[in-house]
């Protein structure tokens, strides 16, 4: 089926706001956007959400650390032609995620299925802690970002984790610091949602007592 006949979820945008709106990152705790979007999504085609800014994709967006060392698995996209999607090529990220069809309704949470389902096909993980909810994502600055809305996870390994994506061209445990010098170069190529939980990750690591 073409991606863009899929039906995915969504969530009307003043309904999802009608508490309280942000740009860039929100910490969980404040107004829980989670429950907002469980109790009011609905499905409509991929194709038509990409247009409609008047509906929030949900996202759920996830971080893997490694539990004994605080490092942070990372990936860079393959350049150019290489890789399937124009808008991420040669990009790094350390988020995981998609959007959510309808066949995560089959599970208890549409939300953490489709975060499992996500990581699954992204990863070789066997094992893993259960995750953490660290908060949220909007970005409307960007075209993609004002049909997007980011729900920012983590869940800690002690496994090996490596891409199961042909097209990704590397991907490895690092240290933040060098997460905080890839976003900090002249050169930077940092997908957005990945810059956006930098900060949030930095004070969970040092919360949790990690070296940074």
């Amino acid at each position: 089926m073409n991606k863009f006949e899929k039906e995915i979820m969504v969530v009307d945008r003043s309904t999802l706001f009608a508490d309280g709106y942000f740009q860039g990152f929100a910490p969980a705790g404040e107004i829980d956007y989670k429950k907002i979007i469980v109790e009011n999504y609905h499905y409509i085609k991929r194709g038509i959400a990409e247009e409609r800014p008047e509906f929030k994709q949900p996202i759920a967006y996830c971080l893997i650390i490694h539990s004994e060392t605080g490092h942070i698995f990372a990936y860079q996209r393959a350049a150019q032609e290489d890789y399937h999607e124009a808008r991420l090529r040669g990009k790094w990220s350390w988020g995981i995620g998609g959007h959510i069809d309808k066949i995560d309704a089959d599970g208890d949470d549409p939300i953490l299925t489709s975060m499992e389902r996500e990581i699954e096909e992204e990863v070789t993980m066997p094992h893993y802690a259960p995750p953490e909810i660290l908060g949220y994502i909007n970005d409307d600055e960007t075209p993609v970002g004002q049909v997007h809305f980011g729900l920012l996870f983590l869940v800690k390994t002690i496994a090996h984790v490596k891409p199961q994506d042909a097209e990704i061209h590397w991907g490895g445990f690092k240290p933040y610091a060098e997460l905080a010098e890839i976003v900090m170069a002249a050169d930077k190529s940092v997908e957005s949602w990945s810059e956006f939980s930098l900060e949030p990750l930095r004070k969970y690591l040092l919360q949790n007592g990690y070296s940074i």
